[in-house]
């Protein structure tokens, strides 16, 4: 029982001693400052969005056309007062990093430009469906192993990471801090495919498996473009000023024409690197700063395998 006591009468010299770490590594805190968007409200609305996307398959099962328009409605009106309070945040937030103060006068304006922006947001539903609708068709008609339509929505990780990639890249369209990158860490973390919200990427995109993929902020691909396991669509190095600051907003990463097949580990590196259209790289390849002319095969040289009797 001393005992018990004694480790409790040091809980608060230790928390002094964390507390003083607070002031001593700011970097790590976000204390007096605007509150950021909440990582369970942005995840939750992102679980809505594809209720609405894909409706029928998720939480709420027996709709029908007659019934989908209340149900429908009501997540429409939720998602844009969620939408406005999640973006609102993220706007005081970007203007946190710039130094303006989040007076109330401040704030009421951030709401009303994020409800204007969550308004844009939401009327992007119906052309985000019919392009993810190219997205199903492509990955059942590049997969013999879907038996349906209702496999992929249920059950590829591929499907998942593009369809919350669609979603944040649109938000990132509208210029909302924060929550793009929040969404698509947690597709991320959910499903091992890297997809930045700032690539452009056209229909009919299929990733295959996908553990392991990374398509970089600047990485620019077209439509009808399949991707396998650990293919990485990276940079290769940063650019920096006089004063040794990353210059950002340059393309760093590759582009990859229609039609192209991109086989699993594969690393294809650089701005400068254009894959043509219609051309194949084949597994293992790695392509630094390279134009690749359309409709070429790309292979490694076929290594020599090597038997040796076990002892």
């Amino acid at each position: 029982m001393a005992t018990d006591l004694s480790l409790r009468a040091r809980i608060p010299q230790l928390t002094d001693r964390i507390v003083d770490s607070y002031r001593d590594i700011a970097s790590l805190n976000h204390l007096g400052h605007c509150p950021l968007p909440s990582s369970v409200a942005v995840i939750e609305i992102a679980e809505q969005l594809k209720e609405i996307i894909f409706p029928g398959y998720r939480r709420r099962q027996n709709l029908n056309l007659d019934n989908v328009v209340y149900y429908v409605g009501d997540l429409v009106d939720s998602l844009h007062d969620s939408l406005t309070e999640q973006i609102a945040r993220a706007l005081r937030y970007g203007a946190d990093v710039l130094g303006i103060d989040c007076d109330k006068k401040k704030i009421a304006d951030f709401e009303m430009i994020a409800q204007e922006k969550a308004i844009q947001f939401l009327e992007t539903i119906p052309d985000l469906r019919s392009v993810l609708a190219s997205d199903v068709k492509a990955a059942h008609d590049g997969d013999p192993a879907s038996q349906a339509a209702d496999e992929i929505i249920f059950c590829y990780p591929g499907l998942e990471a593009i369809t919350v990639y669609r979603i944040a890249h649109e938000l990132q369209k509208l210029d909302v801090p924060l929550i793009p990158r929040m969404l698509s860490e947690w597709a991320h973390s959910r499903t091992g495919i890297d997809i930045h919200p700032g690539a452009k990427i056209g229909r009919s995109f299929f990733i295959d498996h996908g553990t392991g993929v990374v398509v970089g902020e600047t990485s620019e691909i077209a439509d009808n473009v399949k991707l396998y396991q650990g293919v990485t669509l990276g940079a290769i190095s940063f650019p920096r000023d006089a004063d040794g600051n990353i210059i950002r907003g340059q393309k760093r990463h590759p582009t990859l024409e229609e039609g192209v097949v991109v086989y699993s580990n594969v690393t294809i590196l650089g701005g400068e690197t254009v894959i043509g259209a219609n051309s194949v790289v084949g597994a293992g390849v790695s392509i630094l700063n390279k134009r690749i002319e359309p409709n070429t095969i790309v292979t490694v040289e076929k290594p020599t395998l090597r038997f040796h009797e076990a002892s």
